[in-house]
């Protein structure tokens, strides 16, 4: 079993195989159930609409037994260890995908059983499997993530920090991080970028749209209270409205190529304007289809990979 909790513990092989194991999926479907008779559960200790779904869709096409866990479902709400429910959970699934508030770490503590496969599908400091969906969809519409610049507005969140450690695994993606002053990606995930990277990553983080190198192939967004988390200063809004992406944003950035790509759900009238959602640009329900078949990757290569 291989766990996937994180982009930092895979090689820039690793990831290409993945995401082009996603576009083959997104292409031509299932040929092969390759998860026949495997057991897999998924605990989401918090709301979801695509990821949850994407990965049972994922697990049940290729052949895999579903069980569902919610937030109280398990002996976690009672005082077991987290190392104690992976041992137990390992004794019965073959993987075991997991979305909490909580950060990486303590996904690897459920990680440690050795007969269970843990796959990151939300930390607070991380979103791996979007990315894989998100370096898809790109590689789907372009062919090539070679010499492409995607521009990721917004918050410097969970996928945000998956992209830049995305794009340091990626020859020749060039990553621009922009985002408000004060909500930044944290200085150790630009860290471990530069480490994935060998001082190589394409990655540049910036606060002031007008310093946008444009064009950009692709502009990426996310809604700005990420798993819908209150922010501490009750004006931060007024942070945020200049990374607003309209039509007026795109024509300062894009060329007639540029596509438009969001992880959803959307609030629509903040970071993003319907125009644009719905636009001829926007690449997002495509994406969002992309989460299954990144699921469906993930899955099948932390289960059966020798």
């Amino acid at each position: 079993m291989s766990n996937l909790i994180s982009l930092t513990d895979l090689t820039p092989t690793d990831l290409a195989d993945l995401v082009s194991r996603a576009v083959r999926f997104g292409r031509v479907g299932v040929r092969e159930k390759t998860l026949t008779d495997r057991s897999v559960g998924i605990y989401f200790s918090k709301s979801s609409t695509r990821t949850r779904t994407a990965f049972w869709a994922a697990a049940t096409r290729l052949g895999a037994h579903v069980i569902t866990y919610g937030t109280d479902d398990l002996q976690l709400t009672t005082g077991e260890t987290l190392e104690d429910t992976g041992r137990v959970l390992g004794e019965y699934l073959d993987a075991l995908v997991i979305r909490t508030n909580g950060d990486v770490e303590e996904m690897r503590r459920i990680g440690t059983a050795s007969r269970l496969a843990v796959v990151n599908a939300l930390s607070s400091d991380e979103h791996p499997t979007q990315a894989i969906a998100d370096l898809a969809a790109l590689t789907e519409e372009f062919g090539s993530l070679d010499r492409r610049h995607l521009l990721v507005v917004g918050e410097g969140n969970s996928s945000s920090c998956a992209l830049a450690l995305a794009a340091a695994l990626t020859p020749g993606l060039r990553v621009t991080l922009l985002c408000p002053a004060g909500y930044e990606v944290p200085k150790d995930i630009l860290g471990a970028v530069d480490l994935l990277g060998e001082g190589r990553a394409r990655v540049e983080q910036i606060t002031n749209p007008s310093l946008v190198q444009g064009p950009v192939d692709a502009v990426y967004t996310s809604r700005w209270q990420t798993m819908g988390v209150p922010k501490e200063d009750p004006e931060w809004l007024t942070a945020f409205e200049a990374f607003r992406v309209d039509d007026n944003f795109l024509g300062k950035v894009a060329a007639p190529h540029t596509v438009f790509l969001h992880d959803l759900p959307a609030v629509r009238g903040q970071e993003v304007t319907d125009t644009v959602l719905d636009g001829a640009r926007s690449r997002a329900w495509r994406q969002a289809h992309h989460k299954m078949t990144a699921a469906m990757a993930v899955l099948e290569w932390c289960v059966t990979m020798p």
